[in-house]
């Protein structure tokens, strides 16, 4: 890709913003990386164990227990399972669901499905029984793996259960524990090109309702060979896995820190006392997380009761990070560095990134796009390539970007053209400098009268202020103006803050088209898996669908 891509940019490329004026597209500025030849057959868990050289090091820790597994013990656990996989029946293209909480087991399953050719589609553990029954529906698996506790939520499937953890019941073949007893000859060679599907992840994308997103093997080794470069700087490579593994924030990390020979400290759930004795017990070095779980970090003083000293860096993806969130961070936590990112489960995870405080000076950036990667940013009317500093929607193309949804033609065709080209949905624009902004979802933009106002501009604002600990923006119907922009607020412990608070706080630091003109306060705001605020939830509870 790197040679392709460097075939491609001739002097007509700005060296500064890595915009080419022929053609439209944004390439990266970072070092080039090597990838294998598409056509040579390699599987992503062979590509990742191919880069490990010390075999004792420790891969994994289980948070609560302190458990570990070497890098020597999971290979031999994954070709355990794997073969224990295939005596079950299990072959190459066959589907398997995961539904679990985040344990070290999961590492293990995720590859060892992985390894044999099978796809692995997972579940939120918290979805309803309804939604994992439609995505059965949909994704067909031939087999899951699940908890005790969540059995009941495949009541009205007839998949057959391998028990990770828990009581055995009828619906049960076999455990997690007797298939890791599997004899290693059982398993024959098997032939895995990087074209094939590896993973079947489910995903809102740019339109609609949740979709299948299919992902590759190759497209894991790519984003892999793009992103390890972030975890290989680091002195002290201890990590903690903060995300869920069941979403491509979660399982991206995973396979590229296990790339890099970390060693990953896996807590069964986020709960922040339990992430922040987690950092202070192992001495971690690196969090993922997401910027409400920063800005919570920055407004928090439990936080200071743990020795968080050992904690280099914080790397944020998900959502926008604010920059006087930011600020205030960085003046209570003025040694830990914060690196931000862009990806979707569409492009395998991240596309984007910062990778040094100089990077990450530029406020409001998410990074420099990583050198697997072209973009372009597109009038979303006329789908003309804009220059620098021009907003449009965000299009990508690469090695890392996804074959298409699962069985649905028109979903894929209405996201991915005829040249390769992924339309993100997202609003963003490219600096002089080669930075790229993201604005908001262009779906999200409120139309007041005839401005366009972004969401997230205002819940970043409203973040900085000291007495609001959550907040969202949605659109409001308004007979005069078309739509207005309504706040969703949770207040800090023992505030009295009032709506017209809100509003004269807003009011008082914007043009009059972005005011606040509704305030609700709630507990808390809705956020998927990984901490994107989930709008169309507030619209659905809260505006009439009449009035839209």
């Amino acid at each position: 890709m790197a040679e392709q891509q460097k075939g491609k940019r001739d002097f007509q490329v700005d060296q500064q913003s890595g915009f080419c004026k022929a053609n439209g597209i944004y390439y990266s500025k970072r070092e080039p990386v090597l990838l294998p030849p598409p056509h040579h057959p390699l599987d992503v868990i062979t590509y990742i164990f191919s880069l490990q050289h010390n075999m004792q090091q420790i891969a994994f820790i289980d948070g609560p227990s302190g458990t570990t597994l070497t890098y020597s013990a999971l290979r031999l656990k994954v070709r355990a399972l794997a073969a224990g996989l295939h005596g079950l029946g299990i072959r190459k293209g066959d589907v398997v669901l995961v539904i679990s909480s985040n344990s070290i087991a999961l590492p293990c399953i995720h590859l060892a499905i992985l390894s044999i050719g099978a796809i692995l589609t997972t579940a939120n553990p918290l979805s309803t029984e309804r939604e994992i029954v439609t995505q059965v529906k949909d994704s067909k698996p031939v087999i899951a793996f699940t908890l005790s506790h969540l059995i009941h939520k495949l009541r009205a499937t007839q998949i057959p259960i391998i028990l990770i953890q828990g009581t055995l019941e009828s619906r049960c073949v076999t455990t997690l524990h007797d298939l890791l007893q599997s004899d290693l000859k059982d398993m024959p060679s098997i032939d895995i090109k990087q074209d094939d599907t590896a993973t079947l992840l489910y995903s809102s994308g740019t339109t609609g309702k949740s979709k299948g997103v299919v992902s590759t093997h190759g497209n894991y080794i790519a984003t892999i060979a793009g992103n390890r470069v972030r975890y290989e700087t680091e002195g002290c490579k201890m990590y903690i896995c903060s995300m869920p593994l069941f979403h491509i924030y979660g399982l991206r990390f995973l396979v590229c820190t296990l790339a890099a020979g970390a060693t990953i400290v896996v807590p069964p759930k986020f709960d922040m006392e339990e992430i922040l004795r987690s950092i202070e017990r192992y001495r971690v070095t690196l969090l993922p997380t997401v910027p409400s779980v920063l800005a919570a970090l920055a407004k928090s003083t439990g936080a200071q009761k743990y020795d968080l000293g050992s904690l280099q860096q914080i790397s944020l993806g998900g959502a926008p990070l604010g920059k006087d969130v930011t600020l205030t961070f960085n003046a209570k936590f003025p040694r830990i560095q914060i690196r931000q990112g862009y990806g979707l489960t569409e492009t395998t995870g991240a596309i984007a990134y910062t990778n040094s405080d100089e990077e990450n000076r530029r406020n409001g950036t998410v990074g420099l796009l990583s050198d697997v990667v072209e973009a372009k940013v597109v009038d979303p009317d006329s789908a003309k390539p804009l220059p620098p500093n021009q907003r449009g929607e965000l299009w990508l193309r690469g090695p890392t970007v996804m074959k298409g949804y699962f069985g649905n033609e028109h979903a894929t065709a209405t996201t991915l053209d005829s040249e390769g080209w992924l339309r993100t949905g997202d609003l963003c624009y490219f600096d002089e400098e080669g930075f790229l902004f993201v604005v908001d979802r262009l779906k999200d933009l409120i139309k007041y009268k005839a401005y366009q106002v972004a969401p997230a501009e205002l819940e970043e604002l409203l973040l900085s202020h000291p007495e609001i600990s959550e907040a969202a923006v949605i659109p409001y119907p308004d007979q005069e103006a078309g739509q207005i922009p309504m706040a969703f607020v949770a207040r800090s412990p023992s505030s009295n803050l009032s709506e017209s608070d809100v509003i004269k706080f807003v009011a008082e630091q914007v043009v009059h088209y972005k005011k606040i003109r509704r305030v609700a306060f709630t507990n808390s705001i809705p956020k998927n898996a990984s901490g994107k605020i989930l709008r169309k939830d507030l619209i659905e509870k809260n505006v009439p669908t009449s009035r839209l």
